[in-house]
């Protein structure tokens, strides 16, 4: 009987090897503008959640937009996860506009922390010339409103989009419409009172703790959260994300285009220094693939390719400056109206284009014209050198003999009869003989 008891009392206080472990929710952070990089990151993120069996995914978000093509690509992978995903505007002071938005309108869940705002999603065009738009409700000649058909498409576009989403989540649709074409903004308090949002929460322990419980359609189908003492992980972005979010940068990516362009024209205008041709393809094949994932404007990227081209044609053709100074106007226009973007700040800003475009224009003037002048110059050593040279012949002789040339004693040919102290030219070099004819003389 003793040992009865005491066995009983050990299975009662041993850990049970078949109990159920902790929850798992994921945590992904959205920090910046939404850009292709941001996509892959959470992408992967709510993949691998998935992976892992996670209870919930947190997207916190602190974003100014982003995107088109990057937000709806986010959204898409949100709307068909089987894992819930509750998009969080946090920490406190961070904002979620533009393409935010959206994201927060897509996911199981919204929640904002105290001091945050959202909204001002509406699309704007930003160009040479871009946003400067009159006001939505003044009217033109017409009676319609003071915007261009496209404008006017973008918009609404973009209003029947985060309206079928609201009215997926069952969330705010009227506001949401009004956060397009009005670009008005909330704060989390006004978002939880308007129906915007469900939860406001300090932060994500506090968000966890209120979403104990709750319920969400996922997928079609209702489930209750249970994530009472979930563990909580972080994913941050690996190498691949990071190295995605550095080449599409609208900067570096035009970066690496001129380092591309000028490194291919260098290899080929100097044939044999290998490294800057492998430099210069590397560069231009990132630039090629970050452009194809940017909204790139292509007569923007003509323009620069133009105004490359013009620059080079000053070195070789001068044409008093007309070529170089239209190279330079078509360069920093293209480089402008590159990106095609309504991302406040994600262009290619005015003081990387200056500098670039005045070390374009002197990279071509200078190096390369010293370069082209260098090749124009006569060969001055080597075997190329001694033809054209003029020697003095050394003996008498009628087809072969010695003669000097540039100090040294070589062994020459002629075709015709020469005498001592006879100048001499070489026409050509047969191995270590020269072949001469006669100087003439006036």
């Amino acid at each position: 009987m003793p040992a009865i008891a005491l066995l009983i009392f050990l299975l009662a206080w041993a850990p049970e090897p078949w109990a159920a472990p902790a929850p798992l929710v994921v945590v992904l952070g959205v920090d910046g503008a939404i850009s292709p990089g941001t996509a892959d990151y959470v992408i992967r993120g709510l993949k691998q959640a998935d992976a892992r069996r996670a209870e919930l995914v947190v997207l916190r978000m602190d974003t100014p937009g982003g995107l088109d093509t990057s937000t709806r690509r986010i959204i898409r992978h949100i709307l068909s996860s089987p894992v819930p995903v509750a998009a969080f505007v946090a920490p406190e002071g961070a904002r979620a506009a533009s393409a935010g938005t959206y994201i927060l309108y897509a996911s199981h869940i919204a929640a904002m922390a105290p001091a945050t705002n959202l909204g001002a999603a509406t699309p704007v065009a930003i160009g040479i010339g871009g946003g400067k738009e009159k006001p939505a409700d003044e009217p033109d000649k017409e009676g319609r409103p003071a915007t261009d058909t496209l404008e006017r498409k973008r918009v609404h576009d973009a209003a029947a989009y985060i309206r079928s989403l609201a009215q997926l989540r069952g969330r705010n649709a009227q506001w949401a419409e009004r956060a397009v074409r009005e670009a008005v903004s909330l704060t989390a308090e006004e978002a939880l009172q308007l129906g915007v949002i469900e939860v406001v929460a300090k932060d994500v322990p506090d968000l966890l703790r209120q979403l104990d419980g709750r319920k969400v359609q996922v997928l079609g189908l209702e489930r209750a959260l249970d994530i009472r003492g979930a563990r909580v992980a972080a994913v941050e972005p690996d190498w691949r994300s990071r190295i995605l979010a550095a080449i599409t940068d609208p900067s570096i990516a035009y970066i690496l285009m001129l380092v591309g362009i000028y490194g291919l024209f260098f290899e080929f205008s100097n044939p044999g220094f290998v490294l800057p041709g492998v430099a210069g393809a590397i560069c231009l094949l990132l630039a090629l693939f970050a452009f194809q994932m940017l909204p790139v404007n292509y007569a923007g990227l003509g323009l620069i390719v133009l105004g490359v081209a013009f620059m080079v044609a000053e070195a070789f053709v001068p044409s008093f400056g007309a070529l170089g100074i239209g190279g330079v106007v078509a360069f920093v226009i293209g480089s402008v109206m590159l990106i095609d973007t309504d991302v406040p700040g994600y262009g290619i800003p005015w003081a990387l284009i200056i500098p670039l475009a005045l070390a374009s224009a002197l990279f071509v003037f200078f190096v390369v014209g010293m370069a082209i002048r260098a090749r124009a110059r006569p060969v001055v050593s080597g075997r190329e050198e001694m033809v054209g040279a003029q020697g003095e012949v050394l003996e008498d002789f009628e087809h072969e003999g010695w003669a000097r040339v540039h100090g040294e004693n070589w062994r020459i040919t002629s075709r015709v009869p020469l005498r001592r102290g006879q100048k001499a030219r070489v026409v050509a070099m047969e191995g270590l003989v020269l072949k001469v004819e006669p100087e003439k003389t006036l």
